[in-house]
């Protein structure tokens, strides 16, 4: 299964399997952007709690605590969920959740649209042999995560930017976070820490899909909920492209939250500043808080990145289905 090609040819002599009638454009769009809705509503909570573990800095290793000391307000995965619940209620787990919406929405609808004309393209070329399959999909699933990743980088950064907030709120409204961004930090304040997320979403998406290709066919044939191998052969390749690329997610939202309102999220005025780039910030936590700080929160990453690329890729695959069945945007 391609998610990057269209049928061009003419109706007459278009073939009726699946591996040509893989729908239009614009329902390649609309599945991904259903996709994308359906996903982050569903892990939304898991996506504030493994933000909240990211941003949280730790004191240095081998340091002599002192009653002026300030440790961390988090201690894992479970109790930061209780944290968030007796301290904030239960409406903090959808903190930023309009931002967000608005990102998994176009993300997926550019990401797959990008994945498909890519793949289109490369199959285009006049090359003298035709690449593995794996190969092609690791091409395309990097250029289309590059490319959604800035164009919808400003959602990503507010996102990050109210689920880092308490109950104190350092911007009342999305649109008010805007404004105040404009203001006080200028275009480029909505692109902090946007290298460490092309740096990491090329790899991960390449990764990502490649495996999902790799997967889902020898899946397709076992019994397996859901009625087929799209749902694990999704979560699979998450986990893989999440491990590896899980320090640069974290430099990113440790990157997203700098600027003039640095002190004022739940870390508070101890969070460390980073100004000096992705490398530097990767080094300065590593000295700071060893390897394992690189890692923070990497396991309710992995327990949100499984159910959130099943929603996803099994939503995609039925969406995508329906609109092909009755013929919507055809």
């Amino acid at each position: 299964m391609r998610f990057a090609i269209w049928d061009t040819r003419p109706a007459s002599t278009k073939r009726t399997d699946n591996r040509h009638c893989q729908g239009t454009r614009q329902q390649v769009v609309v599945a991904g952007a259903i996709a994308g809705l359906v996903s982050r509503f569903c892990i939304a909570p898991l996506d504030v709690v493994k933000i909240r573990l990211q941003l949280q800095t730790h004191p240095p290793r081998r340091s002599i605590p002192t009653q002026t000391s300030v440790g961390p307000i988090y201690r894992g995965t479970f109790p930061t969920f209780q944290a968030i619940l007796r301290e904030e209620g239960i409406t903090a787990f959808w903190k930023g959740n309009l931002p967000a919406e608005l990102l998994y929405i176009l993300y997926g609808s550019l990401q797959f649209s990008i994945y498909r004309s890519t793949t289109l393209a490369l199959h285009a070329l006049p090359l003298p042999f035709q690449p593995p399959t794996y190969i092609e999909s690791f091409i395309s699933g990097a250029l289309a995560g590059a490319a959604a990743t800035s164009l919808t980088y400003p959602l990503d950064l507010l996102r990050t930017r109210f689920a880092a907030q308490g109950r104190e709120k350092v911007y009342q409204s999305l649109l008010g976070g805007i404004r105040a961004i404009w203001r006080h930090e200028g275009p480029a304040g909505f692109f902090q820490g946007i290298g460490a997320g092309v740096a990491q979403v090329v790899p991960y998406m390449g990764l990502f899909f490649s495996t999902y290709e790799a997967l889902r066919s020898p899946l397709s044939t076992l019994a397996l909920p859901f009625g087929s191998g799209d749902a694990t052969a999704g979560v699979l390749a998450s986990v893989t492209a999440k491990t590896g690329t899980f320090p640069l997610d974290l430099i990113r939202k440790r990157l997203q939250v700098q600027g003039p309102t640095r002190g004022l999220y739940v870390h508070g005025g101890y969070m460390e500043v980073y100004d000096r780039g992705v490398w530097d910030t990767g080094r300065r936590i590593v000295a700071r808080e060893g390897w394992r700080g690189l890692y923070r929160g990497l396991g309710v990453g992995l327990v949100k990145a499984a159910p959130a690329s099943a929603v996803t890729m099994w939503t995609y695959e039925r969406a995508l289905r329906e609109l092909k069945r009755w013929e919507v945007l055809d």
